[in-house]
């Protein structure tokens, strides 16, 4: 990972500390059973061989067409999920007081987010999801039962949080980050009616900016994805927004606005990231790939390379501790650049460690990351 002199410049004179910074976070919720697909076993437990890609998976499952076949998923662990729960963790990792709100079991909180649910006085509105993710050296791959999803609406929130307590929230939080639109049916609605019925009412007491991510929208048409961007959009009005992306999420948002998809260079993930927040109107856009990451403001387009591994412990929820070290440097007073930086490190020592950082990991990492290139 190369370090840029002004990034290493910046970090002498701040620092990436955001106690006393707040956040709210919402609204999925899923317990994750990480899998390995066996390719051939050997013995008992884990004595086998892994399939080691998603190609490999997919030609097995096509050599079954018109036959049969029985695929292993071995169980490594079960844990806490969803893309709010986990940025939300990684923001408390980092220092942040988060509340959360989403599907964490109703009417008990299932066992997997109990000390979650403590730790940021959450408000659950339903029972969560279940993800099964197989994961793989070259991506992963999640199937999920978000049926409880659909439960959540504009008025389920306000009947379980009480209208003034959603506003006293909001009034409190430095960032309000709204994610996985994709797997929360009536998300559009809730945000259309947040903007109608919830920010004017905040005024200049609302929160300083907004995060948004869509995760994974290609199951959902071009239609409600250009509906929803209209949405988030509106939330300008109101105060900055930041829209993240991961690649192919990049390449989505560009179909659906009629925009030029990019490739993984530099330049192109600028650019890319440039073209979407003009053609939104909209403060600041992230396009992070796995092995860096851009970002494009009012005031430019920047890139940082990140601390790729080729043998993560972990991938699932790389992506939510990324957004949340995004967030937590701007909150800090970071630039975009230094911000990338300092998200690309969040994101790698989690998948290195299956552990969100502190604040001081995530530097160690990026020094080591500049010591190492040196």
């Amino acid at each position: 990972m190369q370090v840029s002199s002004e990034v290493i410049d910046e970090l002498s004179e701040k620092t990436f500390d955001p106690s006393g910074r707040r956040a709210v976070v919402g609204l999925d919720g899923f317990v994750d059973k990480i899998v390995t697909p066996v390719d051939k076993r050997h013995g008992l437990e884990d004595d086998f061989d892994a399939i080691e890609t998603i190609g490999d998976l997919g030609a097995r499952i096509s050599a079954a067409a018109g036959k049969s076949a029985n695929i292993e998923l071995y169980p490594r662990f079960d844990k806490l999920g969803g893309n709010g729960p986990i940025m939300a963790n990684a923001l408390l990792s980092l220092g942040l007081g988060v509340r959360y709100v989403g599907a964490l079991g109703r009417p008990v909180v299932d066992p997997v987010f109990e000390e979650f649910a403590r730790n940021t006085e959450a408000v659950s509105l339903t029972n969560p999801g279940i993800t099964t993710a197989a994961e793989f050296k070259d991506g992963k791959l999640m199937f999920g039962n978000m049926r409880s999803l659909g439960e959540i609406d504009f008025d389920r929130i306000m009947e379980v949080c009480g209208r003034e307590s959603f506003l006293g929230m909001l009034t409190e939080a430095d960032v309000l980050s709204i994610v996985n639109w994709t797997m929360i049916p009536k998300m559009t609605s809730i945000l259309q009616r947040m903007a109608e019925e919830i920010m004017p009412d905040l005024g200049d007491a609302g929160p300083e900016g907004f995060f948004f991510d869509l995760t994974d929208p290609a199951k959902r048409s071009t239609e409600d994805i250009r509906e929803v961007l209209e949405v988030i959009s509106r939330f300008q009005g109101f105060s900055e927004v930041t829209l993240g992306l991961n690649f192919n999420e990049a390449h989505q948002v560009s179909d659906t606005l009629g925009l030029q998809k990019g490739e993984r260079s530099e330049q192109s993930l600028r650019d890319m990231a440039s073209a979407i927040r003009e053609k939104l109107r909209i403060s600041c856009v992230v396009v992070h790939p796995v092995e860096s990451a851009g970002c494009a403001t009012e005031e430019g387009s920047w890139w940082s390379e990140g601390p790729y591994t080729e043998n993560p412990k972990i991938t699932t929820g790389a992506g939510d501790h990324f957004n949340a070290g995004f967030s937590a440097a701007r909150l800090c007073g970071f630039s975009p650049l230094a911000s990338l930086a300092l998200a690309t490190c969040t994101s790698g020592h989690y998948v290195r460690s299956a552990q969100s950082p502190t604040p001081d990991q995530v530097v160690d990492l990026l020094t080591q990351a500049r010591d190492s290139s040196q």
